[in-house]
């Protein structure tokens, strides 16, 4: 229980360490059954609403999937900043409309 409280701590200190348009790899644990597991999803950061929810959008097989995350949320175990991104926006929803020339690295859409 301590770690778990440790590592809501550090995941609060480290909400002010990545915003939209950076990418970052999220560890969250997955519960199936009577077994437990960690998987990763990375993506580019779309939005953060306050200090509570990101949302992350990665493309899979041409699909675009998109997740939402509560920061403070204790099945996420690791959060990892892979690159920043510069945008001038709170919300970059546009990257949805982007076709191939013009959509970030591993974020193609067709």
């Amino acid at each position: 229980m301590k770690d778990i409280k440790r590592q809501v701590k550090d995941l609060k200190n480290k909400q002010d360490t990545f915003q939209a348009g950076d990418t970052v790899k999220v560890y969250y644990e997955i519960k199936e059954g009577e077994k437990k597991r960690i998987q990763s999803f990375q993506g580019i950061i779309m939005k953060k609403q306050g200090h509570s929810t990101f949302t992350i959008r990665k493309t899979s097989c041409t699909i675009g999937v998109e997740r939402i995350f509560h920061l403070k949320s204790p099945i996420i175990k690791q959060l990892k900043k892979i690159r920043s991104g510069k945008v001038r926006r709170a919300k970059v929803d546009y990257l949805r409309k982007l076709r191939v020339k013009k959509a970030p690295r591993n974020h193609i859409l067709f």
